[in-house]
């Protein structure tokens, strides 16, 4: 099953360790962090295998392990990789290992714990390998159900309210996706979910039919990316979420709604271009609003949280220059910001475990009290600003060049979000590392080295792929080129 079904092993691997922490002992509880980072690992050194066999050359979707399913209502057991979701598997099994390395700070219920967080691993894998729409939306519904208990029993004094708000607004943009969903399979007249047979199906609409079904589906993803104005969600969630579950909560779940736009994109081109014009005023007011309520913030979750709704505005500005430029900057700024918020999440986390206060104001010279904590936060924020070196300014740096074909000196309206972002940035930078020492900075303890292993594997990352981009580039040109094509001949 491993050599021959290596997507299907990747998916439900996490499953069997889940099942196995379910049973044991309540006096071996203990073991269920050791569990499920061997699952995860395991899950993770598959996913880097999957580049001997992977062709970057090919747009064609690949790995493909077909199973019959629910066959009499179109659905099939379909997955898959391309340039699209290839990048996303890696940057979800990376992110799921060092969510789990940084569970160290988790006391309490350990089984309950590492059991969900190895369901969530399975939910998000399931969302980016599948290849038909009917199990596409079963993952994207069953990541619900792990991320509103680990909110909820490990979050922070408000996790109830925080995990009920982020249900109610994922499930009322899931009932939208479901709408377009079955709009579009009616509309199809495929008989089959499989994206692949929808889309052909698709071609034949009319631009009014097609308009209609892809509002379903970006109001479904809008909520998950997020963007304005249906963002309410995230910073409550962010906040009141535990550190661990927020690295994969900004570094990934997000990225689950921009990457299904692209499918849908893909599947009904003729509504993408109708709707260019409105997706980028979205992208430029989620960009600079995000930016801006970023810079307001004390709170450094917060700070954080709003920096993703600025983020992936990004990611959509690049999506609707439907050219090759932006859309390839798209796909590298997911996993820029990935990696970035990632890192960010994981030291803000740490840091307040040793303080316990998130408050900027409470900080000061930490440079002389943890030098690692000091060079790795100033890192983190400088690579979510986009500073040349790090993978973040590939990614912008070619969402610019597409916006600018397209759109021409507009674009420069961007550089409005990017200053807002490079002023919080180096604010608090500045707060947390330099000035006069705060009295609960007195004894903080720099990082430990396993958790300056596990903030260094971001930061290689990031800076690897900033210096050295053609291969993650590379992953993605040949799936661009096709999904420009496409528009091309819808008149973009």
């Amino acid at each position: 099953m491993l050599l021959s079904n290596p997507l299907t092993f990747m998916l439900f691997f996490p499953l069997l360790g889940a099942v196995v922490i379910g049973l044991l002992p309540v006096r071996f509880a203990g073991q269920s962090r050791r569990i499920a980072l061997f699952c995860s690992g395991v899950v993770w050194l598959l996913a880097w295998s999957l580049f001997a066999v992977y062709d970057s050359a090919s747009p064609t979707v690949q790995c493909l392990e077909r199973q019959p399913w629910a066959t009499q209502s179109g659905g099939t057991f379909l997955l898959g990789i391309d340039g699209f979701s290839f990048p996303m598997v890696l940057l979800a099994t990376s992110l799921a290992v060092v969510a789990l390395l940084a569970s160290h700070v988790i006391r309490d219920q350990l089984k309950g714990y590492y059991l969900f967080m190895l369901l969530l691993e399975m939910g998000m894998l399931g969302v980016f390998m599948a290849q038909d729409w009917s199990l596409f939306y079963i993952f994207w519904e069953f990541t619900l159900i792990p991320l509103f208990f680990l909110i909820n029993r490990w979050g922070g004094a408000r996790r109830q309210h925080a995990a009920l708000n982020f249900v109610l607004y994922t499930m009322g943009g899931s009932v939208f996706l479901l709408i377009g969903l079955l709009l579009g399979f009616d509309a199809a007249g495929a008989d089959s979910f499989a994206m692949e047979a929808m889309a052909a199906g698709l071609k034949q609409v009319s631009p009014q039919t097609q308009l209609l079904i892809f509002m379903g589906f970006f109001l479904g993803f809008g909520v998950k990316m997020p963007v304005f104005p249906i963002h309410g969600w995230l910073p409550l969630a962010h906040v009141e979420a535990p550190s661990p579950v927020s690295i994969l909560l900004s570094g990934v779940l997000l990225k689950m709604g921009s990457y299904g736009l692209l499918r849908a994109a893909a599947m009904l081109p003729l509504a993408m271009v109708a709707l260019q014009g409105v997706l980028l005023t979205l992208a430029m007011i989620s960009l600079i609003y995000g930016a801006l309520l970023a810079w307001r913030q004390t709170d450094l979750k917060a700070m954080v949280a709003y920096s993703s709704v600025s983020h992936m505005g990004v990611v959509l500005l690049g999506v609707a220059t439907l050219n090759s430029a932006g859309l390839l900057g798209a796909v590298t700024q997911m996993v820029a910001h990935g990696l970035a918020a990632a890192a960010m999440f994981l030291l803000v986390g740490l840091l307040y475990q040793r303080t316990h206060s998130r408050e900027i104001r409470d900080y000061g010279s930490l440079l002389t009290q943890a030098p690692r904590f000091t060079v790795f936060i100033a890192m983190a924020f400088v690579a979510a600003v986009g500073m040349p070196g790090t993978v973040g300014f590939i990614a912008e740096w070619h969402v610019l060049l597409g916006g600018f074909q397209q759109w021409g000196g507009w674009v420069v309206l961007i550089s409005i979000g990017m200053m807002i972002s490079a002023a919080y940035s180096l604010r608090t930078v500045n707060q947390l590392c330099s000035g006069p020492a705060a009295p609960r900075m007195a004894n903080v303890m720099d990082l430990t080295w396993p958790e300056t292993i596990t903030a260094g594997f971001l930061m290689f990352w990031i800076v690897l792929l900033g210096c050295l981009a053609a291969p993650l580039l590379q992953l993605s040109v040949a799936s661009v080129e096709q999904f420009v094509r496409l528009f091309a001949g819808a008149g973009a």
